[in-house]
């Protein structure tokens, strides 16, 4: 197989030829191997993120999933809005400062953030400072784009192709979890919100599940090989409760319109995700789900996971990002891959990967020695869809 073909039949929850094997890397380590500062690739886009991604992808010999590392443009012709952005460097701090600053016709709002030389931005000034002021302002960015940037998805995926790679397209959806990097405050701000003014909340869901039916009808209008959802702390930036209100309606409507379409789904979200699994079953039709996060940073153990819930949903992940990948040397990476084939590998639906984003300086040979793991003792028997190591 290929490794498109791979990595979408296992996704489509099939038995493909071998595991496929796909750690989580899609920013720092792809931005590091550049050599160029991080701001050059972030804020100047001297090299797209998603094609340093590629060659990096390639340079391990992994089963790419590009989705994880760019976003659809989306475009509105309506002109009501303008975007303004400029660069600063921060003396004595080997660091760059972005300011945003976006016009609407009932005011501004502005936003920055900070890049070193070698990590990724964060934002320390965000959009909206005070909801019940700014929601209005804000509410003209939530509206449903007229198109998508058809030449930069055109590009990416024409180099996927060429490498042999699937093809994956991504958007976010509604929640505390997407909310909170627009909030000067985060959670405890929108946790205020929910408790004072619930209408403000309720009505950004709706815009966003609205704006997100046409992305979505825009990104199947592509024939994308997957669709990838991205929700990081999904649970662990809310609660089950705040979940099922914000998140799973939008996600239930959305992979409804790719299965229809024949286009395959993957939910990403880090942090505490095992109860997202049940929802994902029950109340969609999501076809994957990743990273599975192990304690402490999530509270997902594989082998349950597969059990209780295989047949329903395949899995990705989980090898822990710090202590194995990041720390650990490659005898103990080998363990635990074969431990996490042979936890949730059986009968296919599985793809070996990590939690959350690989370190920066994780080790060049963890990372090979993931991958030959999964090429030595991850081959299926296509009669029975076992692994050697399983038994």
């Amino acid at each position: 197989m290929t490794s498109k073909e791979r990595f979408l039949t296992a996704m489509k929850n099939g038995v493909p030829d071998r595991v496929p094997v796909t750690p989580d890397f899609s920013n720092m380590i792809p931005a590091k191997r550049t050599g160029l500062p991080f701001w050059d690739i972030y804020f100047h886009n001297e090299v797209p993120l998603w094609r340093a991604y590629l060659d990096t992808a390639d340079y391990f010999g992994i089963d790419a999933w590009n989705a994880s590392c760019w976003g659809c443009q989306f475009e509105d012709e309506n002109g009501d809005v303008e975007y303004s952005w400029r660069t600063e460097m921060v003396t004595g701090r080997d660091a760059m400062l972005g300011h945003q600053r976006v016009r609407t016709p009932d005011g501004d709002l502005t936003g920055e953030q900070v890049c070193f030389r070698a990590d990724p931005p964060s934002p320390t000034v965000k959009l909206i400072k005070d909801i019940e002021h700014d929601f209005p302002r804000y509410k003209w960015l939530l509206r449903p784009p007229t198109s998508l940037n058809k030449a930069q998805s055109d590009e990416v995926r024409l180099e996927c192709n060429r490498r042999g790679h699937a093809f994956g397209m991504g958007m976010g959806y509604p929640g505390f979890h997407g909310w909170s990097s627009v909030v000067q405050g985060g959670v405890e701000l929108l946790a205020y919100a929910y408790m004072d003014t619930p209408a403000i909340l309720d009505e950004w869901c709706e815009l966003e599940t609205i704006a997100g039916t046409r992305r979505m009808e825009l990104i199947l209008a592509e024939r994308p090989d997957y669709v990838l959802f991205g929700g990081s702390g999904t649970i662990t930036l809310a609660s089950p409760e705040l979940a099922l209100r914000y998140a799973i309606p939008a996600l239930r409507k959305w992979s409804a319109m790719c299965r229809a379409a024949g286009v395959p789904t993957l939910l990403h979200s880090c942090g505490k995700s095992r109860v997202l699994v049940d929802m994902l079953a029950d109340e969609t039709c999501v076809n994957c789900i990743n990273p599975l996060e192990i304690a402490p940073m999530g509270d997902v153990d594989l082998a349950e996971a597969k059990r209780a819930r295989g047949h329903q949903i395949a899995l990705m992940g989980n090898l822990h990002t710090t202590e194995v990948m990041l720390y650990g040397t490659p005898d103990l990476v080998r363990q635990r891959a074969r431990e996490a084939m042979r936890d949730a590998g059986q009968g296919g639906g599985f793809i070996l990967s990590t939690g959350d984003q690989c370190g920066r300086d994780t080790p060049d040979e963890n990372l090979f020695a993931l991958v030959e793991t999964a090429r030595e003792f991850g081959v299926y028997d296509q009669d029975s869809g076992r692994l050697a190591l399983s038994d």
